[in-house]
């Protein structure tokens, strides 16, 4: 028995108001963002799952209201977390991080957690969405790192080259059978 899981990268956000966390998109993003229900629409989905990160779940929104569905929140989803402040980071200040990060998947910056541990939870929550549903397809509303470490759990060629080759949005369809990954396929948008 087949489950398809549909990890969605969020789409373009805005990075000039909000938190980390309550950052939304912006207009491209929310243009993006209907491509992203028109491309998963008719895809049969019993469940939409997502990242509490506005930008996420945003990204799932209008999906959620064609299909009259609701997005369930999964703190386990959310993006890792570069320091404690819940402070937008810009990429100058990120990517010296990533950089200590991807040489050491244990080291944790300040405030911080580690690749190992993101991975963790963000495995762990989506073996627990599997579970919840044998043979069905699910989409999952996520961030570029924490989809890249996902995969990379059942398909360690899925590293770094994958994680900045994504876009935002993007859209991967993997096919588990129980847990074994039988595949991954991009979509286009």
């Amino acid at each position: 028995m087949e489950t398809l899981v549909y990890m969605v990268r969020h789409a373009q956000s805005d990075k000039s108001t909000g938190t980390e966390s309550s950052r939304g998109l912006s207009e491209q993003g929310r243009i993006d963002s209907r491509k992203v229900t028109a491309r998963l629409r008719e895809e049969g989905l019993a469940a939409l799952y997502s990242s509490p990160y506005a930008r996420a779940a945003d990204t799932l929104a209008g999906l959620a209201e064609e299909l009259g569905q609701d997005i369930y929140l999964v703190d386990d989803l959310r993006e890792t977390h570069f320091n404690g402040e819940n402070r937008i980071m810009t990429n100058k200040e990120l990517d010296p991080i990533l950089d200590a990060m991807f040489d050491d998947p244990d080291y944790a910056p300040p405030g911080g957690e580690s690749l190992n541990a993101c991975r963790r939870r963000a495995v762990g929550a989506l073996k627990e969405i599997i579970s919840r549903h044998p043979g069905e397809s699910v989409a999952i509303g996520t961030h570029g790192l924490v989809m890249t470490l996902m995969i990379s759990e059942y398909a360690p060629e899925y590293g770094t080259e994958f994680l900045f080759a994504s876009t935002t949005p993007d859209i991967y369809a993997l096919r588990f059978a129980d847990e074994a990954l039988n595949g991954v396929e991009r979509l286009s948008l």
